[in-house]
């Protein structure tokens, strides 16, 4: 393929594109790349697998550690399990490239992104989406493309396409837009409860910039003289469809229009409809044309009959303005919140339920060295509040066997993670590493978002101090032609059958974490500005139901929540209390049993489950750690004498030498006719030499200095 190189520049920060160099036997390759960023992108179709009713298309994003100059830290000093962050970017990649594949293609596509070099001002996700579409264009596969990932961040009042990580983190907005020629195809964010007028003219912004991606995709297939490839789709005998629409008609709409059902009896009326067609076609005569077609594909029945429930699901929404619950379309289901609902031995915990999702959320409060290490390509070495989601097969009715968080489950937890950041206490106010999980018990739609309901009220249960509770919604869309219609808080059937899932969370000030899906081509920004605007009554509504169930943060811990301590000490005396090999923090760790975190800044943390026990840790670690003045007054114990004095150790690690002549006042012939090893003194600070060795006294202390000096050292000792 002929080589080329083509740079687009946004603000003076260009995006680079490389085609024709590498990975030639790839169905299509690119490198695309912004400063020292670069990630190769590859797009591979090969042949339909029979009996494959769906698109099989796979996305993976591959980080490599030498992109940043670094060696693994596994035993094995290579690359293993996808960290969370590479899961997350595959499922970014995923998301608005799936939708802009023909429904009727069954070839295994699979893209793979890989982070060659990372420039760390320059997050490579969003160039991971942009080559995907590239890849795909140059492989030649049925494509409604192109289409174009941005990030929009925004510092102070401006907002800014492509924002290095460090404007990422001192903005108020991480914004991804990725669109195709059709629309907004998929947004992803998190925001520091902006109001919705602000979302929507940052989506609208970085819509603007993926038009100019667009074409510029556009330019290089016609300069390579290719043509964007949009097949037509295979001719499919209607004969079974044209039968089962005729027959079934009227009874789905009976079904569906019996909103008292509910979703078991509703799915099992239609499942009994199904069961009875099937076998009314199986009565018929072997060459009868319809059973000719349902015994050709024994999986073209019950697709047919979705199909044929999905229309009239949407028709009667579109011309009825009515749901398959009786909900308005702007009604949110039934709410039920609760506080408290696990025993104390966790730390906090929630139950969330709306219709018939439900989902339990459990906090546990941890000590700083409980913190996640990071070992990624990511800026962030540390993770203080960790969010999981779990979907076990019950909840949704169903048996199969218990694996390990797969995509969905990974994407879920960091959508509500999100949401729930900005309105945590940092970590000055609150050191404790936070861990969530959200447990669904019942799925019925927007668990995710259930997620975040039932975090906020568990986080509140366990007495976290968060700025403000944080509620979520889900938006659903079904469009028929030219007619539109929004849908609040959608239940699974209509996630299911509809064409665009939007979440959105936030607080009473604003929003916190936006993540839109579609399932058609592309979205108009009015009918996105429609969604983001009608889902702010169902966030406060919901949020009023959960305030009625816990106002505000418990004002006590759990007692069974571990108890910090924090202070600081000089970074150079870090390494007397680790003392050589870590013998020093050992022996405090294993006289008081508490633990002992120290940063490198110098903050200390001492935890326990017994406060008395964190405050004896703590009081070692600041005595060690106090600095020594000249005239300071201790109690303290003889270690050793020799001719000349006495050494006594009167804090932890510190020892300072008695003269002979400042033992008594009088004249001493032997130390020892004055003080023994292991006797307790009081002593005074006369001076600290130039080689910083401390003199001590016994002279000259006043007795409200002696009193003041052994009430420090019992208070230390209990």
């Amino acid at each position: 393929m002929q080589e080329i190189d083509k740079s687009i520049s946004f603000d003076g920060r260009d995006i680079r594109l490389k085609i024709g160099l590498l990975a030639p036997q790839a169905g299509g390759s690119v490198l695309i790349g912004s400063g020292d960023t670069a990630v190769l992108v590859t797009a591979t179709r090969s042949s339909a697998r029979e009996g494959i009713d769906f698109l099989p298309l796979t996305v993976d994003y591959e980080e490599r550690l030498y992109a940043a100059g670094r060696i693994p830290g596994s035993f094995q000093r290579r690359e293993g399990r996808p960290p969370e962050k590479a899961i997350l970017t595959g499922r970014l990649i995923d998301r608005p490239l799936r939708p802009l594949f023909p429904n009727w293609l069954r070839d295994d596509i699979q893209v793979v992104a890989t982070t060659v070099s990372l420039d760390p001002d320059v997050p490579p996700d969003v160039l991971a989406v942009t080559g995907a579409s590239i890849a795909t264009l140059l492989a030649q596969i049925p494509f409604q493309g192109p289409m174009a990932a941005v990030r929009v961040g925004l510092v102070g009042d401006e907002f800014i396409i492509n924002p290095t990580y460090a404007e990422i983190e001192k903005g108020e907005l991480d914004l991804v837009v990725a669109g195709s020629p059709d629309g907004v195809v998929m947004v992803e964010a998190g925001a520091n409860q902006l109001p919705e007028a602000d979302i929507i003219e940052a989506i609208d912004f970085g819509y603007e910039a993926v038009r100019d991606l667009i074409q510029a995709q556009r330019d290089i297939i016609a300069e390579l003289g290719l043509e964007l490839v949009t097949a037509e789709p295979p001719v499919i005998d209607t004969t079974l469809e044209d039968f089962i629409r005729s027959r079934t008609t009227g009874e789905i709409k009976g079904i569906l229009s019996q909103f008292e059902l509910g979703k078991t009896r509703r799915d099992a009326a239609l499942d009994a409809l199904q069961a009875t067609v099937a076998q009314e076609i199986a009565d018929r005569a072997d060459d009868d044309a319809i059973k000719v077609a349902a015994t050709a594909d024994p999986k073209a029945l019950p697709k047919v009959f979705k199909a044929v429930t999905k229309s009239l699901m949407r028709r009667q929404i579109v011309e009825d303005g009515v749901r398959v619950d009786g909900r308005k379309l702007d009604e949110v289901r039934q709410v039920s919140c609760r506080a408290g609902v696990l025993p104390p031995r966790v730390h906090g915990s929630g139950l969330f339920q709306r219709g018939l999702t439900q989902v339990m959320s459990v906090v546990t409060l941890g000590t700083p060295g409980d913190a996640q290490e990071l070992d990624d390509l990511h800026p962030d070495e540390q993770k203080r509040y960790l969010h999981h989601y779990n979907f076990p097969p019950y909840s949704v009715g169903e048996t199969r066997p218990m694996r390990s968080p797969g995509r969905r489950e990974i994407g879920h937890g960091a959508l509500a993670e999100r949401a729930l950041v900005p309105v945590l206490p940092p970590k000055d106010a609150f050191p404790y590493v936070l861990r969530v999980v959200s447990e669904v018990l019942s799925s019925d739609g927007s668990t995710s978002m259930g997620s975040v309901c039932g975090s906020t009220l568990s986080l509140m249960d366990a007495g976290v101090p968060i700025s403000k509770p944080v509620s979520g919604a889900a938006m659903g869309l079904i469009k028929e032609g030219d007619e539109i219609r929004v849908l609040t808080d959608i239940q699974g059937l209509e996630d299911f059958l509809g064409d665009m899932d939007f979440k959105v969370a936030g607080t009473d000030s604003g929003i916190t974490a936006l993540q839109m899906d579609m399932k058609i081509t592309g979205l108009d920004m009015g009918t996105i500005a429609k969604a983001i605007e009608q889902a702010r009554p169902a966030r406060l509504h919901i949020l009023e139901k959960m305030m009625a169930a816990i106002d505000q943060p418990r004002g006590d811990l759990s007692k069974f929540a571990p108890r910090l301590l924090t202070f600081r000490i000089d970074p150079s005396d870090i390494g007397m209390v680790i003392g050589p090999g870590g013998k020093t923090i050992k022996g405090i760790v294993e006289e008081t049993g508490a633990k002992i975190d120290i940063e490198d800044s110098g903050l200390v943390t001492v935890s326990s489950n017994d406060g008395e026990k964190a405050k004896r840790a703590a009081q070692i670690v600041q005595n060690m750690t106090r600095k020594i003045e000249v005239g300071s007054v201790f109690v303290g114990k003889v270690t050793r004498t020799i001719p000349i004095g006495a050494f006594v150790e009167f804090l932890p690690g510190k020892e300072g030498m008695i003269h002979i002549s400042q033992l008594a006042d009088r004249r001493v012939g032997k130390v020892e006719d004055v003080v023994a090893v292991g006797d307790e003194v009081i002593i005074k600070v006369r001076e600290i030499d130039n080689r910083g060795r401390i003199n001590l006294t016994r002279l000259g202390i006043h007795p409200d200095e002696a009193a003041a000096a052994r009430d420090a050292a019992e208070a230390a000792a209990t």
